[in-house]
């Protein structure tokens, strides 16, 4: 059994947020188990290498086409080639922080579970188990993807695959593709796949387009608020567009410009050589994509019991309300790089104000 102070689950933009300012505020790394240290603190990551899910992206999400990454703490993002895929450049920027800050980061350590023992917690690993006073989650989503299930799904004969399993649009020449989902990376692949393939683009609900300039400003702090107050509530968090509505963005004009922007009701079912319209006709397909986005991935924490009765988890700031000691960060409001960033300083702040009175 090992033991540390601080248990960061997940070594992401937010999780490495929440190391840097453990180690600024004092906290030691529980590895080193130096002889006398008040505090300690590990990180535990289920990726084999830094990056966290960037490590994953498809090929062609190159550093000019990516929604923004905002800079590490204390370590600005250095100068990259535009063109050069985030799938490398961003994992180069995340190990070099690692490295710089020497933060206490075990990996491949996947987190399997985490029980309540008064006073803190049981954490469950792949490589034994460690107890902690406090924990700060930072699994993110990309290992939650969302499938949903139509009638028929098991007999069809083509190619099925999630967002987080595509890789080029290479993939797909001279076939016939349906993309389905609302959002950003449905309009993204849709627009990529059909210059290679013929696509049908499959939607439950009429996307909505944002008109005019998204302006950080005044929708980003609106959309924030929303989404607060939805966790605040403990009322379940949608999808990042549910919020914001699609933008005119480069890939979307383009889509749209090329005659490929063209939604179509969900289809009913699906058959072995392709879909069953809403109308009733049947279209032929090879391959489905399944671009529906992700859940957060917190199936470990259940042996807390933390859900309410409608799934959601009610939170005030980053602290689970009734968990004391137990924070989410790049969960709801913090989901973005650079609330990813915020967020682990605030949890840490939270920690540090629970912790004190016990040291004291």
């Amino acid at each position: 059994m090992q033991r540390a102070t601080v248990v960061v689950i997940g070594a992401g933009q937010a999780g490495l947020s929440a190391a840097y300012h453990l180690k600024r505020r004092g906290f030691r790394s529980a590895l080193e188990q130096p002889s006398g240290t008040r505090r300690t603190f590990v990180v535990l990551d289920a990726a084999t290498a830094p990056g966290g899910a960037w490590q994953q992206r498809w090929e062609s999400l190159t550093m000019t086409t990516v929604n923004g990454i905002f800079d590490l703490p204390g370590r600005p993002s250095p100068p990259v080639d535009p063109h050069e895929p985030s799938r490398t450049a961003v994992p180069r920027y995340f190990a070099g922080f690692e490295q710089e800050n020497d933060l206490p980061i075990l990996r491949p350590v996947p987190v399997t579970a985490v029980h309540r023992t008064p006073p803190g917690f049981e954490v469950e690993t792949s490589r034994g188990t460690w107890l902690a006073e406090a924990v700060v989650n930072a699994t993110g989503t990309w290992t939650n993807p969302v499938l949903p299930h139509y009638p028929g799904q098991e007999t069809f004969t083509g190619r099925q695959l999630h967002t987080r399993d595509y890789v080029s649009a290479a993939e797909f020449s001279g076939q016939r593709v349906a993309v389905v989902g609302g959002g950003i990376s449905a309009v993204e692949l849709l627009e990529e796949i059909s210059r290679d393939a013929t696509t049908f683009w499959f939607t439950r609900r009429e996307p909505i387009f944002r008109e005019g300039n998204f302006e950080p400003e005044v929708a980003g702090r609106e959309t924030i608020a929303r989404v607060v107050a939805d966790v605040e509530a403990g009322r379940p968090t949608g999808s990042v567009v549910s919020y914001t509505g699609l933008i005119w963005a480069p890939y979307a004009v383009a889509a749209r410009d090329r005659g490929v922007l063209v939604r179509r009701p969900m289809f009913t079912a699906i058959e072995p050589g392709g879909v069953r319209e809403a109308d009733g006709s049947f279209t032929p397909v090879d391959v489905i994509v399944w671009a529906t986005g992700f859940r957060p991935a917190l199936s470990h924490l259940d042996p807390l019991g933390v859900r309410n009765e409608n799934g959601g988890i009610q939170l005030d700031g980053t602290s689970v309300v009734g968990e004391p000691g137990l924070h989410l960060i790049g969960f709801g409001p913090s989901q973005s790089t650079v609330g990813a960033n915020r967020a682990g300083r605030a949890a840490v702040a939270s920690l540090v104000r629970q912790l004190e009175p016990v040291r004291a």
